[in-house]
């Protein structure tokens, strides 16, 4: 029993003596592998999927949620907008060019298998400590494989994130985001319908490499992780750029019934779950897939997970049309099988049969529940009171060791690898904006183009603190985002990466965060329509933050209102739009600056949160609004420090007392608070919106000079930003704006050009 081949591909024993009941036989060994992919947790979802029914799912909008390749949304005249988030993780710990760049060609293949031309990638990644020389190759190599396969099939990555924090050490997060643009006339989806059509695989030639990548996804990292180097699989972004224009060509020629990439899993899932979605069975003759390497048994062809390769179903007789257009590229478009009506997944060698299964059984893993258990943790970092921490001494000294942490220090280094402006669609580069924004040209008209609005968002160290609430605000902080730039948010596509949800804390921790960010999609209207979960991110016991990853899309009716988040004018007055409480939980301040993680994640009012991102919006379609930029990490004066920075002015605030500590009026993170500059003449009708929504409003200052200097008034009254010295006012920061974009922008090539960069 302890050499089970079941336990050696990631199977429980109950889950084997389950299998050999519904069977009534022991199964092939080919069979056995094609349910270890199946019910593994990366396809299977066996241990999430009770819990993801608490998503809304549907809004008008909405044209395919949930349970497809990708997720689709009507975004007017006739187009809509396809999104997808997924996980690479575990690859990209062992070998993380190749990890990324799969994980990016993998994401496009979801997208336009649905018909639609992707338009865009954006990035979400976690790492260590930036001074471990292991954390620089991972971050390296991650970075690097993104813009090798992104910038060579000429998709633009636009925007992301980048944290740096201690539990990612071993196992970084690489969640990869991709949004494309059809016809809603020209949806495909993933159906093997049609008794008697042809099933087609098209693209590459299938060799060894990522057997059982999903079961690889599906375990904690360990000592052995190493040897699963060969788990890996290697992408060809230029025959991936060949397979994009023949699928879209062959979807577009009506001559596809169903189409599926064969990702995780290979050609056992996509053939799987395309009959499964149908109702209906298939055949296939293994003899016929093209491979590149000889010897392959039927266990490799069918778990196989070389890249850039479909399956495609179609009628009889589209079959040499389908072979013309795939020739014409250069690619492969073979005939290997059939679509039965007996809902078996039948898998022939030779003629002889190696693995006969009913599809459904296979599409349909066991579903646990398992326990949830509140991590004993939560009541003592909650305990933690900041107030009890010492106040600074120099503010200065404080506000230039936050801006030059890697987690908030500009994220150049990054994206300068990137092509983002590759397809001329780009209207706002990564950098300048709370959100990407790019033109969809089919729409709106010359000089008035419609634009497409994107973010990715979640802070990890909120949800370890509290994963209800942090996941809540990942959802808040993702909306905001959109309305800095002027966009009404669309929907929500989610990477979900947790610990080990056989562990009681660790399922605790991803149903809380579930349940966090459906009830702030409820109250903020926003559905989620495509996903991924991540599970097993531990590497030798010790496990990620919980890090719900929220991808979120949102409509501009107009480009040329986008609002960028920094100051402009000389002589623009700058405006709070929220209120600022002592929300020092889990902030960067405490981590940063005093070494804590503990402590309350910031409150969050969805009703007040809604009502400042809709202020937010109508003014910047309105066309008030010189600049608008959120209040995140590092509070209020790391905001302020990045709008000077992003525009290449100064600024001078005054802000009013209050019972709040200094370091608490500059650094909380409360949320719901947006910053924007206007010229004085738009101040009243600015102030006009704010009382209509009920949002709070406060003139904090005045762009001007080559300093951000920051005083607060003593004393009663109003502050008045123009005339500083009319009241008695004490002087917290005062930095020149050359010091200030020096270490916020050369930290990150600072810590990568350090020690052994690079080096394993």
């Amino acid at each position: 029993m302890q050499d089970a081949p079941w336990r050696e591909m990631g199977l429980k024993d109950h889950e084997y003596e389950r299998i050999v009941e519904i069977m009534g036989r022991e199964p092939t060994y080919t069979e056995l592998g094609m349910f270890s992919a199946m019910w593994s947790e990366h396809c299977g979802y066996k241990h999430s999927k009770s819990t993801l029914k608490l998503f809304p799912t549907k809004s008008e909008r909405v044209l395919q949620g949930p349970g497809e390749n990708a997720g689709i949304v009507d975004i007017g005249g006739g187009m809509a907008l396809v999104m997808k988030m997924e996980s690479h993780n575990h690859p990209s710990a062992i070998e993380p060019y190749q990890g990324a760049a799969t994980g990016i060609g993998g994401i496009l293949r979801d997208i336009f298998t649905m018909g639609a031309r992707p338009v865009a990638l954006l990035d979400s990644l976690r790492f260590g400590d930036l001074s471990n020389d292991k954390v620089k190759y991972l971050f390296d190599g991650v970075v690097s494989g993104i813009a090798g396969y992104g910038n060579c099939i000429g998709v633009p990555t636009v925007a992301g994130e980048v944290y740096f924090e201690e539990p990612y050490t071993r196992n970084p997060l690489v969640n990869v985001m991709c949004v494309g643009i059809m016809k809603t006339s020209e949806i495909a989806r993933g159906v093997a319908a049609g008794v008697g059509n042809a099933v087609m695989v098209i693209g590459s030639k299938t060799g060894r490499d990522g057997i059982h990548g999903a079961t690889f996804a599906s375990v904690e990292l360990d000592e052995r992780s190493e040897e699963r180097r060969p788990a890996v699989q290697v992408g060809d972004p230029f025959t991936e750029k060949l397979l994009v224009e023949a699928c879209l060509e062959i979807i577009r020629s009506g001559y596809v019934v169903g189409i599926q990439d064969m990702g995780a899993a290979g050609l056992t899932s996509s053939t799987v779950e395309m009959a499964a979605r149908a109702g209906t069975g298939m055949e296939i003759e293994l003899s016929l897939v093209p491979r590149r390497e000889e010897g392959m048994t039927p266990y490799e062809i069918m778990l196989s997970e070389s890249q850039e390769r479909m399956v495609a179903v179609v009628e009889p007789d589209k079959v040499d049309k389908v072979r013309e257009i795939f020739a014409r590229w250069g690619l492969d478009a073979v005939v290997v099988g059939h679509v039965t009506g007996d809902g078996l997944m039948r898998v022939k060698e030779n003629g002889k049969v190696v693995a006969e299964i009913p599809a459904k059984i296979l599409a349909e893993a066991p579903v646990y529940n398992p326990e949830a258990r509140r991590p004993a943790r939560i009541d003592e970092l909650h305990a933690f009171d900041p107030a009890t921490l010492p106040e600074p001494q120099d503010y200065d000294e404080v506000l230039m060791e936050l801006i030059s942490s890697p987690s908030i220090a500009s994220k150049e280094w990054v994206y300068e690898q990137y092509d983002y402006m590759v397809r001329t669609n780009t209207a706002i580069v990564p950098g300048v904006a709370d959100a990407a924004v790019l033109r969809v040209k089919e729409l709106g008209t010359p000089g008035h183009e419609v634009g497409i609005a994107l973010t990715v968002d979640c802070q990890g160290r909120y949800c370890y603190l509290d994963p209800y609430q942090g996941a809540a605000i990942a959802v808040a902080e993702a909306s905001r985002n959109l309305a800095c730039v002027g966009a009404e948010p669309l929907a929500i596509t989610d990477c979900l990466n947790f610990g080990n949800p056989e562990k009681p804390e660790m399922f605790w921790e991803f149903q809380e965060s579930v349940k966090g960010m459906a009830d702030a999609c409820r109250k903020l209207g926003i559905p989620v329509i495509s996903g991924n979960v991540s599970f097993y991110n531990e590497a030798e016991g010790v496990a990620i933050y919980p890090t719900p990853v929220v991808g979120m899309a949102g409509l501009l009716p107009d480009v040329g209102l986008t609002v960028t988040q920094g100051f402009k004018t000389e002589g623009d007055l700058i405006v709070l739009l929220g209120a600022t409480g002592p929300d020092m939980g889990g902030s960067d301040y405490l981590k940063v600056i005093h070494g804590v993680v503990a402590g309350r994640p910031p409150r969050l009012d969805l009703e007040a949160e809604s009502r400042v991102q809709a202020c937010c919006r109508d003014a910047a379609r309105r066309g008030l609004l010189s600049s608008a930029h959120d209040c995140a990490e590092g509070g209020l004066a790391v905001a302020l420090t990045e709008s000077c920075i992003s525009g290449g002015v100064g600024a001078h605030i005054a802000l009013r007392d209050s019972d709040m500590r200094h370091d608490f009026l500059l650094f909380s993170e409360s949320q719901g608070r947006i910053v924007v500059s206007l010229p004085e003449k738009n101040l009243g009708e600015l102030e006009g919106l704010a009382r209509h929504h009920g949002v709070p409003f406060e003139v904090i200052g005045r762009v001007g000079g080559a300093r951000l200097v920051m005083r607060v008034v003593e004393g009663a009254g109003n502050s008045d930003p123009a005339g500083p010295g009319r009241f008695q006012m004490r002087r917290l920061i005062d930095l020149g704006l050359r010091e200030l974009e020096r270490a916020w922008r050369t930290s990150i090539a600072r810590h990568m050009t350090d020690g052994e960069s690079g080096s394993i």
